[in-house]
């Protein structure tokens, strides 16, 4: 059901990624540059995590299950899908925290304490908790639509919970923002007061229909939901960007190069937005010829581990022979150590986080002799 879920848009995410990023760096260049000096550590590790994440959601669906590597690639996807969303969410908390301050054009903020104040930290905890949500909210009507009875009862629960925890979670960050960030605080009970009461109640909602068994209904609340809490956070801060130095006017590039990123905006949402449609009327639609399978269905097709299999393998290799006899009836294969399969599952899987890793460290030493150089030569 993860796999059906996600599979179909999951590049698709690099786009969004890439367009805000390009329209933050055109649209207000000192904010794309102070967010990348001052908090260069929490967003390089958003870049890591999504790597790591990529390369294990790609490599566990396609080889783990034929090797030895189901768990290994299990465990680094779970890792980098909490690493991602938790530093962004220390990154929002940064941004309104107050700590970063830009004074003509020149960043002025420590590279740790913004985004490990405890609001801040506590923003992250959030970002965990709704991605969690939403998740659990939306995979429930996957194992609907798979009429998996099993994965649907496992979901249910934990979306309720994870609902419930992050509500909490939610309540602190709100009370440190009292003391930690009064100016989002002032605009969430002010100006956002609608659009804080409306994710409150729209969570009951949520939950009421989860528990009742609504999940469609559910999963248009829960994007509801979240979409009140962005838009609250956004009006709460407004007119700043970056609290307290950074507003909209003072960040704003010049009004000819904002038309022309508007023109062409809508030029890429003209061809974006059609593709993704197309994408998902491909891969989300009904297929009789590929049924999906349930939990119970895929765990009884894999049989009991035949580990004998190897052996017998090995003995008949060692006597020159050619022929291999198939396995078992009934028993799941598992190649030896160091088979090809093996080789083909870790070594691609390892060598494709390379490039990225290499990208990371370059950005993060880049950074760091920019920061080094500025000290030494403040009036430059």
């Amino acid at each position: 059901a993860l796999a059906h879920a996600i599979g179909p848009v999951w590049e698709s995410n690099n786009v969004w990624l890439v367009f805000v990023l390009v329209v933050t760096w055109t649209a207000f260049p000192i904010v794309y540059a102070a967010l990348s000096e001052a908090l260069i550590i929490p967003l390089a590790l958003v870049l890591i995590g999504i790597i790591f994440r990529g390369a294990a959601y790609a490599f566990r669906w396609q080889y783990g299950a034929q090797g030895r590597l189901w768990g290994t690639w299990g465990t680094v996807f779970s890792i980098a899908s909490t690493i991602t969303p938790f530093m962004l969410g220390t990154v929002a908390g940064a941004i309104a925290g107050g700590d970063i301050h830009v004074h003509n054009e020149v960043v002025v903020a420590d590279i740790w304490m913004p985004w490990l104040t405890p609001f801040a930290l506590s923003c992250g905890f959030f970002a965990v908790g709704l991605c969690a949500v939403l998740a659990a909210t939306y995979l429930t009507v996957e194992a609907q639509n798979a009429n998996d009875q099993e994965l649907l009862q496992a979901f249910r629960p934990r979306a309720i919970i994870a609902g419930a925890v992050t509500a909490l979670i939610g309540a602190i960050a709100a009370v440190l923002a009292y003391s930690e960030s009064p100016v989002l605080w002032s605009g969430l009970t002010g100006k956002a007061l609608p659009f804080s009461l409306g994710a409150v109640l729209i969570g009951l909602a949520t939950a009421f229909c989860l528990l009742r068994g609504y999940y469609r209904a559910a999963r248009v609340l829960v994007a509801a939901e979240t979409a009140c809490i962005l838009v609250a956070w956004g009006v709460a801060q407004y007119p700043y960007l970056i609290i307290p130095d950074v507003t909209v006017e003072s960040a704003a590039s010049p009004a000819a190069t904002l038309s022309a990123l508007l023109i062409f905006a809508v030029l890429g949402m003209a061809i974006l937005l059609p593709s993704l449609w197309f994408l998902f009327h491909i891969f989300k639609s009904r297929n009789p010829r590929h049924p999906q399978l349930t939990v119970a269905a895929f765990t009884q097709s894999l049989g009991p581990v035949d580990m004998s299999e190897d052996e017998s393998q090995s003995q008949r290799q060692s006597k020159g022979e050619s022929a291999r006899a198939p396995p078992s009836r009934g028993h799941r294969h598992i190649p030896a150590s160091g088979s090809t399969l093996e080789k083909t599952s870790a070594g691609p899987g390892m060598l494709s986080l390379v490039p990225g890793i290499l990208i990371v460290g370059a950005s993060l030493a880049l950074a760091a002799l920019n920061v080094e150089w500025k000290r030494r030569h403040p009036g430059r």
